[in-house]
């Protein structure tokens, strides 16, 4: 969900008496910066959200092809290089053992680990670990110096190797040079250049990252949890995944630092479970992963300096500074904890379970204060320490650790793991490659020589090729002839094709009107898709008679058939409206099946509120968790990639044509529905009506005309928002003046092009974000 509260972000000023150098006193703001629009309105709609990452922030230009730029490398070549510098070490920031495998598959995991399955925003695939806010999250601590040492790589390969390409096939690479087989990699993640400011992570606020209430640098978790860690309510506020501000999953220490391993359990589940994981592959990552390297925890944070963000100028965006001894190698500070858990922690083997399960553990406290886990047994095996040579350390378990042993069902499979590594080493690769690629959409987006083309991993939504000829030029037309002739209302046609697309998130590239899941559950279930069914039926029987009947082996897919009938009826709707349109279509849409549907997954897709549909769920009150339909509204439009006057474009057409839900007489201002008209914009920018509540929440509006006999009109937050905001109605005087019919129009078949063609990444490139 896009960041709809109004915290301020903690800053450093020049120390100039707390003058502004440009003028002015410094006031009003957060620490004496001057007071934003939030700050003058913190319940405004933040409409600017929707231009991040515009064309004019990208330096690689509209023009540029990452996707040949990326086919152009010798990827082979470039992993040799990559595990050639894995195994080295600088005297900046030395390697663990002499192999920086461990920390990188740390930074990896990081970067991808932001994921969460409510919204589909966070992941490794636009690199945002290197801004803000994530770059400087606690739980990052020291993943810049990760990125740091592979900049002469990066270097080296240019705008042909993306950040967060390189980012994954270094975690890769590492793990294959402790003998683990990875499942493979897949290119084709595009860089983010500027800072994600539109997500929301969290209710709290960190004003001080070293305090004595928290000296851990992280902040109290009520605000985002309901209920007490174990109560039967107990649940995480969607659609958030981690457990704390400034973590990736949870605490390692245990709920509040407690070191209660069945509490930490429970967080682990509903953390993982955000981001898309089910018990063994939670197990299988954990396990998996403390397979390798170490944790450090030998100074304590008090000591530590601020991250990236807000580090002093000379630090040249490196933060964390650590005063102690070399700052680095046996003086290293990251989470707190301090140790390994395996005696042999740069190889692949399945020590991490087996001391787990062989010894019990007693809680004790590392060098830097934090609570850990140590063995009873003195005769337990010790590991090596990654500096010193010939000094042996005592093994390492966090809480989080114990959880895995003491939950029954992680505890289950653990017991599984243990006594079957082979069947633990294909399901942490499974997991590891569904944790690193989770969020790329499409296989068309992936690159390389190594991505895998299995229909067998149904997180992918897989769509299966089709074995028969496109629908060309003159099958559309012939086509659009027959849909138009099929009995079925312009409104009702347009409906089905928008309700087909509109499931799309450009965060995670997941749903779109591709695979014809509409007619499958669950979507087909909804209840905003009710209006659907008839249409999609009536659809269904015009595909099973064209491709009865079609000649030289073409078929029609049922996907391409729910957008075309969207597009003729708009043809006919712009006519009617003294418009002639020629609507864009492009055939190519796949039908998948039920069996290829994870409905659980795709359940995630279901909308609480739509405003281009006027839809609010039944439990919109309770689920909302205070958040306006306008700011859900808001958050959609940008999970659509949309700019402001796109926004305003598609929700003017989708009201023209009757577009919502139930067929309701909201928001639909004219007398003239189906027809492609700029009513919706000429009525909510006139002078002559009063618009009231038409309940005590606020929700519903009534228009009331100013003269006698003319008609009134009904309407929702999602249909007055576009008159109130300033930004939304700035583009709605546009379309509703003298000129701007015709305007509007063109800018409506535009957009509407654009969400129809959202997922067809089998037919398109992604360029500039």
């Amino acid at each position: 969900m896009l960041n709809i509260t109004h915290d301020k972000t903690d800053t450093k000023t020049f120390e100039m008496g707390g003058k502004c150098p440009f003028g002015g006193d410094r006031i009003g703001g957060a620490e004496g910066t001057p007071p934003t629009l939030s700050d003058w309105y913190p319940n405004r709609l933040r409409v600017e959200v929707l231009h991040q990452n515009s064309p004019q922030a990208n330096p690689l230009g509209e023009d540029f092809s990452y996707t040949e730029a990326f086919n152009s490398i010798d990827l082979e070549a470039l992993k040799q290089e990559i595990k050639g510098f894995l195994t080295s070490s600088v005297d900046w920031w030395p390697s663990d053992y002499g192999n920086y495998g461990p920390q990188m598959i740390r930074m990896a995991w990081h970067s991808a680990g932001t994921y969460r399955i409510a919204d589909g925003r966070g992941g490794a695939g636009e690199a945002l670990q290197r801004f803000a806010p994530i770059n400087s999250w606690w739980d990052n601590g020291n993943t810049d110096k990760s990125r740091r040492l592979l900049w002469p790589i990066k270097q080296k390969y240019g705008s042909s190797l993306s950040w967060a390409d390189l980012i994954v096939l270094t975690g890769n690479c590492a793990l294959e040079i402790m003998g683990f087989p990875t499942y493979g990699f897949a290119g084709g993640r595009h860089d983010a250049w500027e800072a994600d400011n539109a997500t929301y992570w969290g209710p709290e606020v960190i004003h001080d990252l070293r305090t004595a209430e928290s000296p851990d640098k992280m902040v109290s978790r009520d605000k985002r949890w309901r209920g007490h860690n174990g109560d039967a309510d107990y649940d995480l506020e969607n659609p958030l995944g981690a457990t704390h501000q400034a973590l990736i999953y949870v605490n390692p220490e245990g709920p509040y630092a407690n070191g209660d391993p069945l509490g930490a359990a429970r967080d682990i589940r509903i953390s993982f479970s955000r981001m898309a994981m089910n018990d063994e592959e939670t197990v299988a990552l954990i396990a998996g992963g403390h397979a390798f390297g170490k944790s450090h925890g030998m100074v304590p944070s008090t000591e530590i300096g601020m991250p990236p963000e807000i580090a002093p100028m000379e630090a040249m965006g490196l933060g964390w500074h650590n005063p102690r001894g070399k700052g680095n190698a046996e003086n290293t500070m990251t989470n707190g904890i301090e140790g390994s858990w395996t005696p042999n922690p740069t190889q692949w083997d399945n020590d991490y379970l087996t001391n787990l399960f062989k010894f019990d553990w007693k809680q004790e406290k590392s060098p830097a204060g934090s609570l850990q886990w140590t063995p009873v047994d003195p005769s337990a095996p010790k590991t090596p320490d990654a500096h010193i040579p010939g000094q042996l350390n005592r093994l390492m378990m966090m809480t989080t650790d114990i959880a895995l042993k003491e939950d029954p069902e992680y505890r289950k499979v653990c017991e599984k793991f243990l006594h079957d590594f082979d069947a633990f080493t294909q399901a942490f690769s499974k997991a590891w490659y569904k944790l690193t690629h989770r969020d790329m959409g499409p296989r068309e987006r992936y690159l390389g020589p190594e991505k895998r083309n299995e229909n067998d991993l149904l997180w992918q939504d897989p769509i299966p090729l089709a074995d028969y000829a496109p629908i060309d030029a003159a099958d559309v037309a012939a086509l659009k002839k027959d849909i138009l002739a099929l009995g079925v209302s312009v409104s009702d046609l347009v409906y089905t094709a928008f309700s087909a697309a509109v499931t799309h998130r450009h965060s995670d590239k997941r749903g779109g009107a591709n695979g014809g899941r509409l007619a499958l559950a669950p979507q087909k279930d909804w209840a905003v898709n009710r209006r659907t069914v008839p249409v999609v039926a009536a659809l269904r029987g015009l595909m099973e008679k064209f491709n009865g009947s079609a000649t030289g082996g073409k078929k029609v897919s049922l996907a391409d058939l729910l957008v075309l009938g969207g597009c003729a009826a708009l043809e006919k709707a712009a006519a009617d409206a003294g418009v002639p349109t020629q609507v864009p279509f492009t055939p190519g849409r796949r039908d998948t099946t039920q069996e290829l549907t994870d409905i659980e997954m795709f359940t995630w897709l279901k909308p609480v509120a739509d405003g281009f549909r006027n839809y609010l769920d039944k439990g919109f009150s309770d689920i909302s968790q205070g958040v306006t339909p306008e700011e859900m509204f808001l958050d959609k439009a940008q999970l659509l990639a949309l700019t402001a006057p796109e926004w305003v474009a598609l929700t003017g057409g989708l009201r023209a044509m009757n577009a919502n839900h139930d067929n309701s007489p909201y928001g639909i201002f004219t007398d003239r529905v189906g027809v492609l008209t700029n009513d919706f914009f000429t009525t909510l920018t006139s002078t002559e009506y009063d618009w009231k509540k038409a309940d005590a929440t606020g929700m519903t509006f009534s228009l009331e005309p100013r003269e006698a006999g003319k008609k009134g009109f009904m309407a929702t937050r999602a249909d007055l928002v576009f008159g109130s905001n300033s930004q939304l109605r700035a583009v709605a005087e546009v379309y509703a003046g003298r000129d701007g019919h015709k305007r509007f129009v063109k800018a409506f078949v535009k957009v509407w092009d654009k969400v129809m063609m959202l997922d067809r990444y089998d037919v398109k490139e992604e360029t500039a974000l």
